[in-house]
């Protein structure tokens, strides 16, 4: 995993993107009907999404629809509710101020769909509180056209087992199940780039950051704290410290012996010095892509997501990074390899988290 989609790249080209739309349309119209948001943007896919956010606009409002008086859960009253809708639908009218939001969160999905369908994936099969409902997992994949036949035969198993909602544990398993059997690869990105690129040039790469960077300051700030030590300590205690290159790799259980199995002792005192340049990650959760929770899932929490999501959730939750390292210390590490890939990219992450 040497490069990971950036999410604050693809959110500023959307919003480039959307930006330059708006202009264009509303530099001679007030509003915008539902017909013309169809025929918008010039890839089809935003269009789909903004769609998509006024269905999502429309659920939100009749969740509002609650009385003493009136049964709004009768057959007829939900029938009635949908020709409503129908009605509604064919007299969408948008002023900028409202529209700007809901075309700038469809670009960016777009984007993600395109260029990063893995990551879309997860997004939309972890659902709420790590569970899919199938009813809206359907209504979700409706207005979706880019890398959509994963999902179409997602939601085909679930319809077969006659399910009505999936724990994250079942959605990924499933998913996995079928990138695998149907060998899934993203549609090309040629065509999308050309036409993102007639609005705002487009440059896919910058999409994307390397790992690199951030891996290697984790052993470097070691090196100064052990050198005044060996230099003013008496020779007594120099011949006791000699060979300075063995523990660098080891430096923090030098520093405090009494813990030296703690991941507080091995990546609380570096966090300050290797972490204070980078891109601080309010929340984990928010954070991972689908191959990260793929990898983390397996690797290190024995193929079980909802432990996993158990235990991002709560290191979310914790106010300092000292207190995240006790959690994971007493919770997990003792069955993790802190010599494998998994093992230090979770902790980067971490790290970050309270940077």
């Amino acid at each position: 995993m040497d490069e990971k989609i950036s999410l604050e790249a693809i959110a500023l080209y959307g919003d480039a993107y959307a930006e330059s739309v708006l202009k264009g349309f509303f530099s001679s119209k007030d509003k915008i009907s539902g017909q013309e948001i169809l025929t918008l943007c010039n890839v089809q896919q935003v269009n789909l999404f903004v769609i998509r956010e006024l269905f999502r606009a429309w659920k939100e409002e009749t969740k509002k629809l609650k009385s003493a008086y009136f049964d709004y859960e009768n057959a007829d009253v939900k029938e009635a509710l949908e020709n409503f809708m129908g009605v509604l639908s064919k007299n969408i009218s948008i002023d900028r101020l409202h529209f700007a939001p809901l075309l700038k969160k469809a670009s960016s999905h777009a984007l993600m769909v395109i260029f990063d369908p893995y990551d879309f994936f997860s997004m939309i099969i972890t659902g709420k509180n790590n569970k899919l409902e199938v009813e809206s997992f359907r209504e979700e994949i409706k207005y979706l056209k880019v890398n959509k036949a994963p999902l179409d035969r997602m939601l085909q198993k679930m319809e077969e087992k006659g399910a009505k909602e999936l724990t994250g544990n079942e959605a990924f398993a499933i998913l996995d199940q079928i990138l695998e059997e149907v060998n899934f690869t993203p549609e090309d990105v040629e065509d999308y780039i050309e036409k993102f690129s007639t609005i705002v040039p487009l440059d896919p790469a910058r999409f994307f950051v390397s790992k690199e960077p951030v891996a290697k300051p984790i052993t470097q700030p070691v090196r100064p704290v052990e050198v005044p030590k060996v230099v003013s300590a008496p020779p007594q205690q120099q011949t006791i410290q000699q060979p300075p290159p063995r523990p660098a790799q080891n430096t923090p259980r030098v520093q405090q012996p009494q813990q030296a199995s703690s991941l507080n002792d091995k990546f609380g005192r570096e966090s300050k010095q290797t972490v204070a340049g980078n891109f601080k990650i309010f929340k984990i959760k928010d954070s991972l892509t689908i191959n990260q929770k793929f990898m983390f899932t397996k690797v290190l929490f024995h193929g079980d997501f909802e432990l996993f999501s158990k235990a991002i959730d709560r290191i979310d939750q914790l106010d300092t990074l000292s207190a995240a390292l006790r959690y994971i210390d007493e919770e997990y590490a003792s069955t993790w390899d802190r010599d494998s890939e998994e093992f230090h990219e979770f902790m980067e992450l971490v790290e970050k988290r309270f940077s």
